[in-house]
């Protein structure tokens, strides 16, 4: 009897253990937690959203997988510019801005050096070694295993280790995002892991949030990609807009601002927007009035006036969002006093 009583008595303590076991791995990640494989939908988030992102120069070498490493040689618009340090990315910048209306070119300079998305650097020798790299983005972006660089983690976090027992075998404590690429490409079809949540986020719009599962990571991704895409769409709507300024000629048709519309102190003038950035308001006795404009985007697209030397103008500049253009018409409103608003009319 009474060994009978310590057998029962290990084989609860082993029931207890296991349960306590999982209790605390399903409050760290929830239900069945730790089923993440090397093939896992959270491996393939974690990896694409650890991945090298080459994007903060696609003005330049127009691939996200990748960035150039510097210094390098290109043809921005047909002017060489000797590029040593990120510093001299803004010669690019304003040699594109010189004009916003034509088709910006970049013509790079052969041999030269790159990063990928896996952290490896390789030297280019041609275009036509460019091109493969080129190629390769395009298709691991069409097959949704391009880096997801609308969302950055922040380090450290720590990932615990299972055998194929759901049985703990250890943790690791992650402080880059190199290193959690290297540990999501790494990942043995004998071994399974989990997340330690809570984890912190940041999403394309700058919003931090909370993490607290596998669930919850994969919805701040689609959030993410859902704003991206929105800051994409804006991006080709601005180019849009710079067009269809440039190429019309405008009349003040409403301006409305403490609920008065005002148009009637602009009847006489016509808006005039170059492709060098300038704008002027020209009236039929040739009185002018000069002014700059600039167009950007973030969620929207914004169209910044800043016209000097006539106070009726002067009111005018602000930094407007566009909440709708066509070919004949740009409606904005003030992004600080949603009552003013202004309505461009093509003549």
């Amino acid at each position: 009897m009474k060994k009978l009583k310590i057998v029962t008595g290990i084989a609860l303590m082993a029931i207890l253990g296991f349960t306590s076991c999982q209790s605390e791995i399903d409050d760290v990640q929830g239900e069945n937690p730790n089923t993440n494989s090397a093939n896992s939908t959270t491996t393939s988030n974690l990896k694409r959203s650890a991945m090298y992102d080459g994007s903060f120069d696609d003005f330049l070498d127009g691939a996200s997988c990748s960035s150039i490493l510097l210094p390098a040689t290109a043809k921005i618009n047909g002017v060489q510019v000797s590029i040593l340090s990120q510093l001299d990315y803004q010669q690019v910048i304003s040699i594109f801005g010189q004009s916003n209306n034509d088709q910006d070119t970049v013509v790079l300079q052969f041999p030269l050096k790159v990063k990928l998305s896996n952290y490896t650097e390789a030297t280019v020798n041609n275009q036509t070694e460019y091109n493969a790299i080129l190629n390769a983005c395009t298709s691991a972006e069409s097959s949704g295993q391009d880096a997801i660089s609308s969302v950055n983690i922040s380090f450290p976090i720590t990932i615990l280790t299972y055998n194929l027992s759901l049985q703990q075998t250890g943790s690791i404590v992650i402080t880059s995002e190199q290193q959690l690429y290297t540990y999501m490409s790494n990942v043995s079809s004998t071994e399974l892991f989990s997340v330690k949540y809570p984890i912190s986020v940041t999403i394309a719009d700058g919003t931090k949030t909370t993490v607290s599962s596998d669930a919850e990571l994969q919805s701040s991704i689609n959030a993410s990609l859902k704003t991206e895409a929105t800051m994409a769409a804006a991006v080709e709507n601005s180019k849009k807009l710079e067009t269809i300024l440039v190429n019309g000629k405008f009349k003040v048709d409403s301006f409305v601002s403490a609920g008065v519309n005002s148009a009637t102190n602009y009847k006489d003038f016509t808006v005039d927007f170059a492709n060098n950035l300038s704008v002027s308001a020209v009236n039929l006795l040739n009185t002018t009035v000069n002014g700059t404009y600039a167009v950007s985007s973030e969620l929207d697209v914004l169209l910044k006036l800043n016209f000097t030397g006539n106070a009726t103008f002067t009111l005018l500049n602000n930094n407007w969002k566009v909440t709708s253009f066509t070919a004949s018409t740009i409606s904005l409103q003030s992004t600080t006093n949603t009552a003013v608003t202004l309505v461009l009319k093509q003549i």
